[in-house]
This record gives structure tokens, sequence and C-alpha cells, in this order.
């Protein structure tokens, strides 16, 4: 008999009760006599008992019986175990005693009988039809076993499985488990090696237009290597079949398919084998939202059409070719094209305004856009500190990985009173954007001139870049126009510096009032290494002068009749001074893992002959790099639009091997699809949970207003559970079978906005080929006192328990009664006093005496009147 208590924090009681009556007997005890002491003592034990009673002390006796539970796995992932699990059952109730109750059940997603708990059980039974066998949950499995044995006798479960578990978890039930009287025995169990080939993976766009290429790629496992025959459908329809050829292990196949099929379109993969071990895994299927064909913008000034059209091949989405003069300056005009493509565009010719336009488009209304280089692009098309270059992923200027030449740049701007207003704001805040782009320690001078030059900066070294800025932002408008006088003093002052590049740029908007010799100033000036480039502003400037000063000068000239140009004018000016931006070296571009890209390289990189240097953000993804560590492609989502730079050309003349790639249609597909937009109107979120419910997620935090319908393949609403898990997510919960399940979605608020959606439901993974789950099957043992038996140990079975049942009996009711009757007997000694005890005792004896002489009078009565 094994004694327990509940509650030992009661005895604390007992430091207190110690105390008190230690305290009482060192006070008293000289005066304490024989009774009292026995009263003490009974005081004493009557609490103590008391408190003893107060921790609710139990006993455990023993119970003989004990319980034997076997649980069979047999889910898809152990088909064609049964026999071995009914032999090892058969074998093991030979070691079976009279005290044994043995129940066999098998399990699956539920459990399901086999044969009862009881004592008669002499066979393994015939196993039935399991149900539902494309799951194993094992928690449940284990649950319900515990709750069908008696909880007081001992009980080991024998549970026969390979671990695979795809539905709850195990280690939740394995708490309830520990210090209990269930321990768990495991025998591992594993399904025969079969060859199999298995689809365990199919990805199509989410989101894709008609006309678009779209990328279909399957992901085939294999047991070893082998053929088979690959079959894709759209909408149920075959679209592709093709002899593949599996090695072992993991083999990738992607399929460019332009499809026109619009609005929610199924597409399914299915592999065909000779010799297969499981079939359920040789389908997958996958759902794309197809909308109505997209518009792509390109833009180009080249003679004949753009390279890219011609690229992107007959079967393309629809395009627009359009020169850059003639892009609009409307938001609304842009939004209807999906995807801007600037083909080697300068950025003077398209002007701040419009590329603001751009930016915002790209930003928050989702149009892609993409810039290709060349010698009129990126940094040396002006595009330093522009909306271009912020959405871009790539930066204009190149950090600390080239050598750059010395530089002296002098600014010549008009500042006459022709030029107030915007022309000499926008003038002042290009020539401070050529500042920012000078490093320091180049030098630079700035003259403002109107009938007579002021030199605003002194040509010489920069040291105070903040200072040279905020100078140049101050010059206000001022007289007439002189433009000999100040230009050559710019040339005065380079022409005794020792720099690598001497370099003037000219702004005026006017005439000059004297036409002194240019020629041999500017001819003395290239014998001095200095260029010249003008800018011509507005219509009323003396352009003819202005371009044969630029011509002479070797430098450029520009026409500007939209001023928002001129900042990106002084940009690419001074980019193309100070920094060598291209890179004419051949060179294999290093490719980096990147999703959509990587198919385009499986079968190697071309040479490339040359690109534009940049660098990318820190955000951007870099696709493809030069040997220098230079961005050749790259991307990054910049607000709701996605963005693309490619810095080599698209002529062939720089991308070299690359324009006569087989992938070069291709890799501009490619590029489009990954710049059309991938958002809907409201982009609710649906994912399936660990537990195959739905999660729909409403970024309009109006969650508990949708009206949510399932339907499946078969156009049968499927019914659904819905619980709202917070302002923004609702979790469904719909039972189907793996394939394809459609939403539909509407909004109860007075819009009713209609959302439709698909989404994949792969096949169980009970259909995927893996090994036992060793180190689970390990750890159910271990925490629930268990052991791992295999199948030639079924003698161990009905071993001795390590923990015996028991039935726990309270004794807390006669410890109260026992405390009870020490109590009446102390106060009743305390009432009455030990004389009544003696008085008791006296009272009784006298009783007897007289009973002993009435006796004895009543024998001389009887003896006297016999002998009369």
């Amino acid at each position: 008999m094994d004694l327990r208590i509940n509650f030992p924090l009661a005895l604390l009681l007992l430091i207190p009760l110690i105390l008190y009556f230690g305290w009482t007997w060192w006070r008293h005890k000289g005066e304490l006599k024989k009774r009292h002491l026995i009263v003490f003592g009974i005081r004493s034990l009557s609490v103590l008992l008391l408190v003893f009673a107060l921790t609710s002390p139990y006993t455990l006796l023993p119970i003989k019986d004990e319980q034997v539970v076997f649980l069979i796995d047999r889910s898809a992932s152990l088909n064609g175990t049964e026999n071995e699990a009914v032999a090892f059952i058969e074998n093991s109730l030979e070691g079976k005693n009279e005290h044994h109750e043995v129940g066999i059940y098998s399990f699956a997603a539920g459990l399901q009988t086999e044969t009862i708990l009881s004592n008669s059980i002499e066979h393994a039974p015939s196993l039935s039809n399991v149900n539902n066998p494309s799951e194993t949950n094992i928690e449940e499995s284990l649950q319900i076993a515990t709750s069908i044995v008696d909880p007081k006798k001992a009980t080991r479960i024998v549970l026969m499985s390979d671990g695979l578990e795809t539905k709850g978890q195990v280690s939740n039930q394995l708490i309830k488990l520990s210090g209990s009287n269930v321990s768990v025995d495991v025998v591992p169990l594993e399904k025969p090696y079969v060859s199999d080939v298995s689809i365990v993976r199919f990805v199509t766009p989410q989101i894709a237009y008609a006309g678009e290429q779209q990328q279909l790629v399957t992901e085939i496992h294999s047991t070893k290597a082998t053929e088979g025959v690959l079959h894709l459908y759209e909408n149920d329809q075959l679209i592709y079949q093709e002899p593949v050829r599996l090695e072992a292990g993991t083999n990738s196949f992607t399929y460019r398919h332009v499809g026109n099929a619009e609005g929610l379109v199924k597409y399914e993969a299915l592999v065909q084998v000779s010799e297969d071990g499981i079939i359920e895994n040789n389908k997958l299927t996958s759902v794309t939202m197809v909308h109505s064909s997209p518009q792509l913008l390109i833009v180009s000034d080249r003679e004949g059409g753009s390279p890219i059209a011609t690229a992107l091949g007959p079967n393309s989405i629809d395009y627009v070719v359009l020169p850059s003069e003639e892009l609009p300056s409307t938001l609304s005009s842009y939004l209807q094209y999906n995807a801007i493509i600037f083909d080697n565009i300068p950025g003077h010719k398209i002007g701040e305004a419009k590329m603001s336009v751009i930016e915002q488009a790209v930003k928050n209304f989702g149009v892609g856009f993409m810039m290709v280089g060349g010698e009129n692009s990126f940094g040396l098309g002006g595009y330093f500190k522009t909306p271009i270059e912020q959405l871009l992923p790539v930066e204009m200027e190149v950090k600390g990985k080239h050598q750059l030449p010395s530089l002296g740049l002098v600014i010549v701007l008009d500042r006459s009173g022709s030029m107030m207003g915007p022309k000499i704001q926008l003038a002042k805040e290009a020539a401070a954007r050529s500042v920012e782009l000078l490093r320091d320690g180049d030098t630079l001078g700035f003259i403002a001139f109107d009938d007579r030059p002021w030199e605003v900066i002194e040509t010489a070294p920069l040291v105070d870049r903040e200072k040279a800025v905020n100078t140049i932002l101050s010059i206000p408008p001022g007289g007439g126009t002189e433009i000999y006088s100040s230009l050559a003093m710019a040339y005065d002052n380079l022409s005794d510096l020792d720099l690598q590049r001497k370099h003037i740029i000219l702004l005026t908007d006017g005439q000059s009032a004297t036409s002194n010799s240019y020629e041999d100033l500017i001819e003395d000036g290239k014998a001095n290494n200095i260029t010249l480039s003008t800018v011509a502003i507005g219509s009323d400037a003396d352009a003819n002068l202005l371009e044969m000063l630029s011509e002479m000068g070797s430098g450029r000239f520009y026409s500007v009749v939209d001023e928002t140009t001129i900042p990106s004018i002084l940009s690419r000016e001074t980019a193309m001074i100070t920094r060598t931006y291209i890179e004419d070296n051949p060179f294999y571009p290093m490719i980096y893992h990147a999703l959509g890209w990587n198919s385009l390289f499986e079968n190697g990189v071309p040479q490339m002959n040359a690109y534009i240097a940049t660098t990318a953000k820190q955000t951007a993804t870099v696709i493809a790099e030069s040997e220098k560590e230079d961005p050749v492609l790259a991307e990054w989502q910049y607000g709701l639009g996605r963005t693309i730079a490619f810095t080599s050309d698209s002529t062939g003349t720089w991308t070299g091997d690359w324009a006569r790639w087989d992938e070069w249609t291709n890799f501009w597909q490619t590029a489009v699809s990954r710049m059309l937009p991938s958002y809907n109107d409201v982009a609710y979120d649906i994912r399936q949970d660990a537990e195959g419910a739905f999660v729909v997620t409403d970024p309009t935090n109006k969650a508990a207003f949708l009206d949510i319908a399932v339907v499946n393949e078969k156009g049968e609403e499927l019914e659904i559970q819905s619980e709202v898990l917070s302002t923004s997510k609702v979790r469904v919960m719909a039972e189907s079978d793996p394939g394809l399940v459609f939403f539909r979605i509407t909004q109860n608020d007075g819009t009713d906005a209609i959302y439709q959606a698909g989404l994949t439901i792969p096949y169980s993974a009970e259909y995927e080929l893996k090994p036992p789950n060793e180190m689970l099957l390990n750890e159910i043992a271990e925490r629930t006192g268990g052991e791992i038996l295999s199948l030639e140990d079924s003698s161990k079975v009905f071993r001795d328990f390590s923990i015996k049942g028991n039935e726990r009996q309270s004794i807390t009711i006669w410890l109260v009664l026992a405390s009870m009757l020490l109590f009446f007997i102390d106060i009743t000694l305390r009432r009455f006093g030990w004389s009544f005890l003696k008085t008791t005792s006296k009272t009784k004896k006298s009783t007897d005496n007289k009973q002993v002489v009435e006796e004895t009078n009543v024998s001389q009565i009887l003896k006297e009147l016999k002998r009369k």
C-alpha cells in the first residue's frame, strides 16, 4: 500500500503548531501531572490528525489487470505493410496472460476499431477496409485510444507507424501522456522500396495576360534514372507532350506557353513512366488569372523601329513603338499601357515633367518600367537625380570601383533679363546638380553673364560642395547678353590647368551683342584639350551660332524648347566628362538565382561585349553581374510597379552573342512578363494553413463583411465553416479532394464587388516517398517511457509493466473522524475532570458489592427454608 498526499503545503501549518505546543510544554512542564500529560497528548494528536487531513492524503491500492492497445498505421505511405503488422500482433498474443486486456485499432486520417478492448482476444483479426488513407493523424489516434482505456489500469500502447504525420501534431498529445499510466511502445514500419516518379512542384504565374508568354515550371523527382512522357494541359486541353529523360533526384522542366484563354485558367501537369510505385503523386494542377491582352509601350528613336519589338516575336503581347518626342504628358495617357521600355533614350528628350508622370504611373498604378542601355542611356543619358533614376533598381553614379580622370568644368550661364522665370531657375538647379556629380578635388568654375561676365565661383578645386551649390542657386537675373567675353574668360581660366579633361558648358537663350572671332578662341582652347558644349534655350537663341560653337569645340549642341530638360542635359554633359561609363571589354556575366530568369541560362551564358557602368541599389535583385561587379541585369519593386535595368543594348553591338542567343526572344518575353502588373483591385490573399483550412486576408480590414463561397472543379459548392480571426483575416474550413477549388468573395458593404480566385490543393504528403521519421518515433517512445521494438521483438509486447495500475482511496474522512473523537475525549476530560472517571469507577464497584450482598442474602434465605 502506498500513502500519498495532494497538498503538501498544508504541512507548513505544523510549524506554528509545534512552536505553540512546545512553548506551552516548556512554560508549564513543572506543573503538569500525569493526567495533564495525557490530555495534552490527546489534544496534540487531534490537531495533528486534522492538519494531515488538510493535505488530502490517499492510498494507492494496486490493480492487477493490465491493458495493451495495438494502433496500426494504415495510411497510404504504409500501403502493403498490413500483413507484417497482423503477423506481429499474432506472435505477440502468445505472451498474453489472463490479466491482460487487449484492443486492436487501425488509423489513418481517423481511428477505426478492429477489436474492442477485451481479455478474451487470442488471435489477430482480419483488418477492415481503411477510410481515407490520404492522411496520417497520430495525435488524434493516441488521444482517442487513451480515452478508450481505463485510466486506473496500467496501459501499454503499441504504435505501429512510420511516423510521417500529415495532420495534427503528436507532440501535443505527448505532453498529456507524460506522468500517466500510459506508455507507448513504437514498432517502426516502412513501405517496401519501390521505384517512383512524382511531380513535386508545378508553378504557373499567379496573374498573366492574354498573349503574354507564360512560364510553366514542372519539377519532377525520380528515385532512379528513367524515361517518361510529360503532359501539360490548359483547361483540360493538351498543349504540350514530350518525352523526358529523368535523372535520379529532382529534374526541372520549363515550358513557355502563349495563352489566349482569359479568366481563371486551369493548368495541369502529368508525368507517365513505365515503372511507378505511387500513381497519386504523378499529377499537379495550378491556376492562373488571365486578364485581357496587355499593352506595352516601347520608346525608341532608332530608324526602322526598335530591335526589342523584333526580338519579342510575332506571338508577343500587343505593343506600340513611339519616338521620344511623341511621349504624352498626362498620366491617363500612360495608364493605358501595362509596361514601358526606354530603349537608349536620352533624358533631355523626355524632360523631368514627363519623368515625374511616369514615376507616378509606376509607383501608384503598377505600370512596369525597363531601361535598356546604350550610349544615350543611364548616366550617359543624363538621368542622374531624376525621377527615372529614383524608380530604377540602379544608381547612375559609379561608386568606388573605377579609375576616374582628373577634371575641370566651367559652366557659363546666361543671367540676362530674358532668362527670368522658370528658365533661370531650372538652369541654376541643373548647374547645382552638375556640382553634385563632381568629386571632391575636381576643378569647378561658374561664370554668370549679362552684358558682361561675372565670375561667381572662381575656377579652382572643389572644396565646399554645399557652399558652391548655394552660391549658384542665389544668382539673380540681370541685363543684356554678351557671350564672347564670358566664353573667353572660361577658356582663359582652364587653359593653364594640368587636367586630363577640361570642359565648358554654355547656356543662353539670346544672341550675343558682339561677334568677335570665336574660331581663334576655340582653336586655342582645343590645343589645351578644352571641349565645349552649348545649350540654346528657347526659339530666340542664336541656334546657328551655338551649334557652330559646339562643333568647333568638339562638344554637343542641345536645342531646348522644354525648359524641364535642362537638368538632364547638364547631368549628361557632366556624366560624360566625369566618368568612364562604357565598359567595352568582352566578358561572360555572372548569373545569380532569381525567380523567373534562371531557366533562360540552364544551357549556359553567352558572351557580352559592353555595358554602361552603374551601381545597384541596396534592395535591388541583381540577376546578372559583370566581372567588375557592375549590374548588367537588375530588378526591384518600386511601389506597385516592377522596374528592370538592362545596362547593355538591344542592337547586338554591345550585347554581342546575346543577340544571337537561342533564348534572346525568351529573354525579352521574360522581361515583359516580369514587368506586367500582378495586383488586383482588392488583393485578397488566400493561403492554406497547416491544418488544411484557408485563411483569407482582406487588406481593407473588412473581413467580417465578406461573403465567401468555395466551389470545386465539378461545380459543387462546398460546405464551409468560417471564423473571423481579426479585422483583416477570416479562416474558412472546407473539405476538398486534391485539385483546384475556386473562391468567390463578395463584399457585403454596399459595393457588391466580386473577387474570384483559384487555389491549388496538391496531393497529400502521404503520397511522397519518404523514409520513416525515426526522430519522431524515438521521441514518442522516450517521452512516454516506452521502447522501440522491431518486428522481431513481438515477445516483448507483454513484458512486465514498469508502471503498475492502482486505484486511489482517500483517507481524509477517517482522519477527520479520528480527530473529532479525540477532540470530544479532550472536551469530556476538561469538562468533568479525572474525578468523573473515579466516580464512575466507585459507583460501578458499589453496585457490584450491593449485588453480591443481595445474592448472599437470597442464598441464605433459600438455605433456611430448605432446613425447615
